[in-house]
C-alpha cells in the first residue's frame, strides 16, 4: 500500500499520447555524480529491451532539486537518486511506498499517472547482493552495520528482511542513533549502538554491512583475521576496498557496491519501464567497466 503525500498535481504531466511522440528520459541525480555507473546499467537494459530511451548522470544538489523536479516534462519516466537526495526528495513526492517512508529514504522516482512516486530499491538490492554472495543456506541471526545515515537505515531494513534479530550499530556519534533505534523497534530487531572505535570488535556477525563513503572502513581491514559471515561494503570503485580484500583473503564471502548497484538498478528498470529487467545484460555491462 502506498502512502499518498497529496502535494501538488501537474495537469498533463503524463499521457499515453505524449509517450508515443517523445523519446523517454531517465537519469541519476546527485552530487558528486560523474563517477556513477548507473548510466552503464540502465543504458544496457534499454538496449537489451529494445527501448529508445536516454539515461544521463546529472549533477543536482539539494537546493536545485525542487526546480529540477518541477522541470520534468512528459518525456520523463524515472529518476535514480544518490546522496544527498534520498531524503531531500521526500516532500516533493505525491506518493511514497511504505518501505520508503519507513526507512526515510527514497532512491527511485517514477513518473506515472500525473504524479511522482517514490520507491526504495536499496533494501531489496542489499538483500539480493548479500544472498548471492553468501555460501551459507542458514538464516543469519546477527548483523553489524557500520555507519548511521540514510543508507544505514536501508541496511537495517535489509537485514531485518533476511531474518536477523540482533544488530550492532557502529557510529561516529552513538548519541545520534535515535532514528535507527526507532526503526529497529518498528521492525522488532534488537539494536546495540556503539562508538566507531568499537567497530573492529563486532565483525564476527553473520552479516556485516559498511554503509559509509569509500575509504572510511579501510582502517578496519587489519582487524579481519578469521570470519564466518558475509560482508557487503556499499562503496565501489575500480578495485576492491581494503576491507573487502581482507575479508576475502580471510576466507569470507563478500559483496561490494557494484553488486548492490546492479540489484537496486534491476528493480529500478522494472519500475520505470514496466518490463522485466535483463539482469545478465546489465551485469555484463557493469563487469566491463574497470577491473573487479
Amino acid at each position: 500500500m502506498a502512502m499518498g503525500l497529496l502535494l501538488r498535481r501537474r495537469p498533463g504531466l503524463r499521457s499515453e499520447d505524449a509517450r508515443k511522440h517523445v523519446t523517454m528520459r531517465a537519469a541519476v541525480l546527485g552530487t558528486p555524480i560523474s563517477h556513477s555507473l548507473s548510466p552503464v546499467l540502465h543504458r544496457a537494459a534499454y538496449s537489451a529491451l529494445g527501448l529508445d530511451w536516454t539515461y544521463d548522470a546529472i549533477e543536482v544538489g539539494e537546493d536545485d532539486l525542487p526546480g529540477f523536479i518541477d522541470g520534468c516534462g512528459p518525456e520523463w519516466r524515472g529518476l535514480s537518486l544518490t546522496m544527498p537526495l534520498k531524503t531531500a526528495i521526500l516532500p516533493l513526492l505525491d506518493t511514497v511506498t511504505d518501505l520508503g517512508a519507513s526507512v526515510g529514504a527514497v532512491n527511485t522516482v517514477v513518473f506515472a499517472g500525473g504524479g511522482r512516486h517514490g520507491h526504495n530499491t536499496d533494501v531489496a538490492g542489499m538483500r539480493r547482493a548479500i544472498t548471492e554472495a553468501s555460501d551459507k543456506p542458514t538464516q543469519p541471526a546477527t548483523a553489524t552495520i557500520l555507519g548511521g545515515g540514510a543508507t544505514a537505515r536501508s541496511a537495517l531494513a535489509a537485514v531485518a528482511a533476511l531474518g536477523v534479530s540482533d544488530v550492532h550499530l557502529s557510529l561516529r556519534s552513538p548519541a545520534r542513533a535515535g532514528a535507527l533505534v526507532d526503526l529497529a523497534n518498528e521492525m522488532s530487531v534488537a539494536v546495540h549502538p556503539h562508538s566507531w572505535s568499537e567497530a573492529r570488535h563486532h565483525l564476527d556477525s553473520d552479516v556485516v554491512i559498511a554503509t559509509t563513503p569509500p575509504g572510511t572502513v579501510d582502517d578496519l581491514a587489519d582487524a579481519v583475521t578469521s570470519v564466518h559471515g558475509v560482508l557487503l561494503d556499499v562503496a565501489y570503485g575500480t578495485a576492491k576496498s581494503a576491507l573487502v580484500d581482507a575479508w576475502q583473503r580471510a576466507g569470507g564471502a563478500a559483496a561490494d557496491g557494484r553488486d548492490l548497484l546492479l540489484w537496486q538498478a534491476v528493480d529500478q528498470v522494472a519500475l520505470m519501464t514496466g518490463l522485466d529487467a535483463p539482469v545478465e545484460a546489465m551485469r555484463s555491462a557493469l563487469l566491463g567497466v574497470g577491473q573487479r
